[in-house]
């Protein structure tokens, strides 16, 4: 018989509920005041409660943020979305990430189903790069993770220097189609403009339909307008100045000379883009025609197509995006529009836009943020979320 010291006591045998819990039981899911509807739904699929996290503002509207359960050694997420109320957003976000970074925690994952500023990712006139900018506040507030989902462009996931995991919404939408949209096989995918070709393409050969795109604008474009940076042309002194100076720099040669042209009015201008009026590529004639983009906010670029493809004979009109943000009187406008749904997930609360227009319709993507945050926390592989995913989508 095998002797035991005295006082010495065997571990208890851990039973096989307290291991299947062992993996969420250092899981803190937190969420600021944009979207706590989503949050319940995240934390009620993954079958844990939602942590005690106050955020407030004082009568001076500085945001104060409360965290009542203990985050040290854990490893938290962070649920916070982009709303029309972006800044207030951001900041309750970067305080909620600080205070977990100041209190011991493991990881600090920001899950942001919309990325707020995500459209000013491009220079523009004498302006910045915002979208950089918020992601360098991110990665210094002490975020080490990011969900999102369908960012405006990819290429903004490199601005941050932590992992970004980009979803996508495209299967539910997908779905959607095929389940709820009558006769869909009588459907063509259409890009309100030349910029959603790619997305609209992608759609239309995973439903195997067909495809059209909407060239011209009724509106100059963010690449189209006027920037400030435009100069005036060089005067006439200047520029037989810069026409001498250019002809002592080279060798007087022959060969030289044959080779060189020169300009007599100076820098060239740059030539007016001019756009054609709005015109269809593409047959919709007796057709259902669906419209996808990742983002509706200003919908006057949607009605105006709806209304030519009404014109080109398109039988039902449907609108599918990610995130629908809907400023201003977007829901007035879609409901007298010949739009017959508008179709968006629920990364943004759209409930009081909802009530204003009976055609919007919403798709719960509550349990892709889940699986995500299951297999992040679990160490396991992200590529089952990005499966079939393509350069396009």
């Amino acid at each position: 018989m095998s002797k035991r010291r005295l006082g010495s006591v065997r571990p208890p045998k851990r039973c096989r509920s307290d291991m299947d819990n062992t993996s969420t039981s250092d899981i803190v899911i937190i969420n600021g005041n944009s979207h706590p509807d989503l949050a319940n739904m995240v934390a009620e699929r993954m079958g844990i409660k939602n942590g005690g996290c106050s955020v407030f503002h004082k009568s001076n509207r500085e945001t104060i943020v409360e965290i009542s359960d203990s985050v040290r050694g854990k490893d938290i997420y962070i649920i916070q979305t982009g709303t029309k109320d972006a800044n207030n957003n951001i900041m309750e976000l970067l305080i909620m990430a600080y205070a977990c970074k100041t209190s011991s925690a493991r990881s600090i994952v920001g899950v942001i189903p919309y990325l707020p500023y995500s459209k000013q990712c491009k220079m523009r006139k004498r302006g910045c790069i915002v979208s950089k900018l918020l992601a360098k506040m991110m990665c210094t507030s002490g975020l080490t993770h990011i969900i999102t989902m369908d960012l405006h462009q990819k290429e903004i996931q490199g601005f941050f220097d932590i992992p970004v995991d980009n979803l996508r919404a495209s299967p539910f939408l997908l779905q959607y189609i095929q389940e709820s949209i009558p006769d869909y096989r009588n459907s063509v995918i259409v890009a309100r403009n030349p910029g959603v070709a790619k997305k609209a393409n992608s759609y239309a050969e995973r439903l195997r339909l067909g495809l059209a795109v909407i060239h011209g604008e009724q509106k100059e474009t963010d690449a189209d307008e006027v920037d400030g940076r435009y100069s005036p042309p060089p005067t006439s002194a200047y520029s037989n100045l810069l026409g001498n100076s250019v002809e002592m720099c080279l060798p007087a040669t022959p060969s030289t000379r044959q080779r060189t042209t020169s300009v007599s009015v100076g820098v060239p201008e740059h030539i007016v883009k001019v756009k054609p009026p709005l015109t269809i590529v593409g047959d919709v004639s007796g057709r259902i025609a669906i419209m996808v983009d990742d983002l509706i906010d200003d919908v006057q670029a949607f009605v105006a197509a709806a209304e030519m493809l009404k014109e080109h004979g398109a039988c039902k009109i449907y609108v599918l995006a990610t995130h629908g943000l809907l400023s201003s009187d977007a829901p007035r406008q879609l409901d007298e529009s010949p739009i017959d749904e508008i179709v968006v997930t629920n990364t943004i609360p759209h409930e009081i836009q909802k009530l204003q227009c009976h055609k919007i319709k919403t798709i719960d993507i509550s349990i892709l943020i889940a699986e995500a945050i299951r297999r992040i926390h679990n160490k396991e592989s992200m590529s089952y979320l990005f499966r079939n995913v393509t350069l396009e989508d």
